[in-house]
């Protein structure tokens, strides 16, 4: 991102109220907040009282007088000021931590709640990283810099009251700066804000590449592929580097700028104030005091570009976590539960077309008869696995309907029609945890041990898992990478038996299987089809021969439906598919 192609855009009101309400939405402890402005208004307002002191004091050791109650109110002022900072500020940290801690579980909630088109336009490293390093940043506006804002306004008004009682001449002449510093800082803020915005794009983006690249380890190294990504890591680190670079030149600038005015007023008021002490005018201590409210002034609107800078920040990770919040959600509303399943699916005139604009289905009508299996061939592209994701209602098709008997699934309760479904995949994806954690995955009730061995039994898993060290409290590593393919299988199989459900969708199940390991898993899954509504996906020819029908998907349309034998005569793609495909030898 190159700021200097855009121009600098000021924070709009807009962007203040989705601050804000990023903020409220979180419900932060408001009598907390309430004890910090209190208790910061008190440490403000004996910040103010100190100097007053001061300069009673050295006015009265100026006549050789020492007033002991003086001492000891300046002392007391003091003690008041330290202890009531030392409270707001874990007060403070309590608030932001309680803050950022309701932002994430809010967002951790709604990552879970969002559609899978959601997860395809967005790499999950970039999530990732709105989740962890955008929180953060919110959470830093809050524990710094937001009550300091408001106590630094309070600290400058209260000094410039009591400035303009003991000198209003002088006053004047230090309040001419202001302007000047505006004209510093808002550019400067403005600046910040986009290179602010590009940083967190950057660190999205590189997050991303970590995240994948780690993932993927395996194929990184097998494809001798770490020149590759060495570079694209050093082109992420580079551009990093390079926003680094933008911000510290801003604050280069800023810095010595705001450090030169506020040295130039100090000059000009002690050097005034020493004339005006000379003349009468003002006594020692009215010039100390000025001094240190001038000290007053000075600190309050440091913090306060800080503030300005931090929160051009902030806005910049506002706008992504919004993104996010504000986002469509999977509609788990309360509708109608799915009461019986012994009923046909229609699929009636389905088209679908991803994001990208490309078709994939077209007008796709057959009928799914309950209790029976239901094979889905075709060549690769043809479609299969996007019907079964319109199944499992991942996505909302683009024409056309799913209906279970008369009523469209898109009326059934979201969690109540996948409680029906049992989803056995081809790339039988496992979760970091013990082969209990995973084969009980997504179960509510407590699993007994006398059913986890019989679904494992079942799909051909309890004789590798015995033989295990550690049986069913083995660690399968991240995404199971501590089991080969074909055990991996197995798990998600006893995981699909263990969920018992009424339809069961095949997707190349036994796929990554031996052909012994396949008969026998083939069995349990014959049994397991049995009085259910099965769909199967497979290649094999051994895993549509017996289906009650087959449907033939060619580009995306259905071009054929009967049993084997009927298609074998009549369907010419199909009989090239068992023939290529299924190792049917022609006769």
């Amino acid at each position: 991102m190159n700021e200097q192609a855009q121009t600098p855009q000021p924070i709009q009101k807009h962007q203040w109220r989705a601050f804000l309400r990023l903020i409220t939405n979180t419900n932060p402890p408001k009598l907390l907040i309430a004890g910090v402005l209190i208790l910061s208004l008190i440490n403000t307002g004996a910040s103010l009282i100190v100097p007053w002191f001061t300069k009673n004091l050295v006015d009265v050791v100026s006549v050789s007088t020492l007033n002991t109650s003086v001492i000891l109110l300046l002392i007391f002022a003091f003690l008041l000021q330290g202890v009531s900072a030392a409270f707001s500020h874990y007060m403070l940290s309590y608030v932001g931590q309680t803050v950022v801690a309701n932002l994430r579980r809010r967002l951790w909630q709604k990552l879970l709640a969002l559609p899978i088109p959601y997860f395809d336009k967005h790499r999950s490293g970039e999530t990732i990283s709105r989740v962890t390093s955008d929180t953060g940043i919110i959470k830093d506006i809050i524990v710094t810099h937001l009550i300091t804002f408001f106590t630094s306004i309070i600290s400058i008004v209260g000094s410039i009251i009591i400035l303009l009682y003991l000198d209003w001449q002088m006053t004047l002449v230090m309040l001419s700066a202001v302007p000047v510093t505006f004209l510093v800082i808002r550019p400067m803020g403005r600046k910040m804000y986009l290179i602010s915005k590009g940083l967190q794009d950057e660190m999205a983006s590189f997050t991303a590449l970590l995240t994948q690249v780690l993932q993927e380890i395996r194929l990184v190294k097998s494809f001798n592929a770490e020149p590759r990504e060495n570079q694209n890591g050093e082109q992420g680190i580079h551009q990093l580097f390079q926003f680094g670079l933008k911000e510290a030149k801003v604050q280069a600038v800023l810095a010595p700028l705001m450090t030169f005015l506020m040295m130039a007023i100090l000059v000009v008021i002690i050097g005034f104030g020493g004339v005006r002490v000379a003349t009468g005018a003002l006594t020692a201590g009215e010039l100390v005091a000025f001094i240190l409210y001038l000290f007053q002034i000075i600190m309050p609107f440091g913090q306060l570009a800080q503030f300005f800078t931090s929160i051009q920040k902030a806005m910049g990770a506002t706008e992504r976590l919004m993104g996010i919040l504000e986002h469509e959600e999977e509609d788990h509303a309360e509708h109608k539960q799915v009461e019986s399943t012994s009923v046909p699916i229609s699929v009636e005139n389905l088209t679908f077309t991803y994001q990208t604009g490309d078709e994939v289905l077209h007008g796709v009508d057959f009928t799914i008869l309950p209790g029976k299996v239901t094979a889905i061939v075709g060549p690769s592209g043809s479609g299969k696995t996007t019907l079964f994701s319109l199944l499992e209602r991942f996505y909302r098709p683009s024409g056309g309907t799913i209906r279970l008997g008369e009523t469209a699934i898109d009326a059934f309760n979201l969690k109540s029609w996948r409680e029906q479904l049992g989803y056995v995949s081809q790339e039988s994806p496992l979760m970091a945890g013990t082969i209990r954690d995973n084969i009980a995955y997504g179960v509510e009730r407590e699993v007994t041990e006398e059913e986890m061995q019989k679904a494992a039994e079942m799909a051909y898993a309890d004789g590798f898992i015995q033989e295990l060290p550690s049986g069913y409290d083995t660690e399968v590593g991240e995404r199971g990478i501590k089991l080969s393919g074909g055990q991996r299988q197995r798990i998600a199989i006893a995981r699909a038996l263990l969920r018992n459900p009424n339809i069961l969708m095949l997707d190349e199940a036994t796929s990554s299987l031996d052909s012994t390991s396949e008969k026998v898993v083939q069995d349990a899954l014959t049994n397991l089809m049995h009085g259910r509504t099965t769909l199967v996906i497979a290649h094999r020819l051994s895993t549509v021969v017996d289906a009650d029908q087959i449907v033939v998907l060619e580009k995306g349309r259905v071009t054929g439906v009967g049993t084997h034998e009927e298609l074998l005569a009549k369907h010419e793609l199909y009989k090239e598919l068992a023939t290529q495909q299924f190792q049917l030898e022609e006769a």
